[in-house]
């Protein structure tokens, strides 16, 4: 059956608006002029002013160092909660303990924001880098741990079993039998928390001292005084990575697929 016209005007009028924009943003990081509406002609001269701006390379760099430190922290963190809830049955204070960390799910980010500030000024710790990366831990702990237990909600205990059988502690039978099994799990926890610790505005602005400024802060921050072609230049190879990712994702799995 053929797709009626309905249906394909629908659905071209749905892509044009959601990548419409972004087809627009990457098209206006060439352009030579300092105008973002004005075509004046294919250049890279924005790109060229980014890799000369410092400040947007060091809210680059502190971006990256928060996602990496923060995505494997809860990873961590979310693989050890997601097994103590799995496997550990019905113990006190199981339902607190998974209130307590599916909380952040559910509650706004200028909350969490603003609780996680009032927490470090009441115990007198500068505001900075760490404060930024415990933060989006928090932010983040929950999403991995999701991932991570509705993998090992439905993984075959009797493979680790036989290892324990056959002598291996059930620590090595985890570490060796388990956790290979639940790696890409373990995987896309990380990469979550990793999207969701790039993303952050609202939990690094209440969190964040001096020498702590990330992108998303610094982006914000000159949106308020007008939009920089420069701020093109950094989005679009934002959506480059991105992008390069999806798709080694995708060839990944369609090879183990063949």
């Amino acid at each position: 059956m053929r797709p009626s016209v309905f249906s394909l005007s629908a659905v071209s009028l749905g892509l044009a608006f959601l990548y419409g924009p972004i087809v627009l943003l990457i098209l206006y990081s060439f352009n030579d002029s300092r105008l973002v509406t004005v075509w004046s002609g294919f250049s890279l001269r924005w790109y060229r002013a980014l890799l000369q701006d410092r400040q947007m390379l060091d809210a680059v760099w502190t971006t990256a160092r928060v996602g990496v430190l923060s995505a494997t922290l809860s990873t961590i963190l979310g693989t050890l909660a997601a097994v103590a809830l799995v496997r550990a049955g019905r113990f006190r204070g199981r339902t607190g303990l998974a209130g307590m960390i599916y909380a952040t799910l559910v509650m706004p980010e200028v909350i969490l924001g603003l609780s996680l500030l009032l927490l470090f000024v009441a115990v007198d710790v500068a505001r900075g880098f760490w404060t930024v990366t415990l933060a989006h831990t928090t932010l983040t702990l929950a999403y991995a741990t999701v991932v991570v237990q509705a993998r090992l909600s439905g993984f075959d205990r009797s493979l680790e079993e036989a290892a324990q059988d056959l002598g291996a502690p059930p620590w090595r039978a985890f570490l060796t039998v388990t956790l290979p099994n639940i790696a890409p799990a373990v995987a896309a926890a990380w990469i979550l928390a990793f999207t969701l610790s790039l993303d952050d505005l609202v939990i690094a602005s209440f969190t964040s001292g001096p020498g702590a400024t990330t992108l998303p802060m610094r982006l914000y921050s000159q949106v308020r005084l007008g939009v920089n072609p420069e701020i093109n230049a950094i989005s679009t190879l934002l959506i480059g990575l991105v992008t390069t990712g999806v798709i080694a994702a995708w060839l990944v799995q369609r090879r183990r697929r063949a």
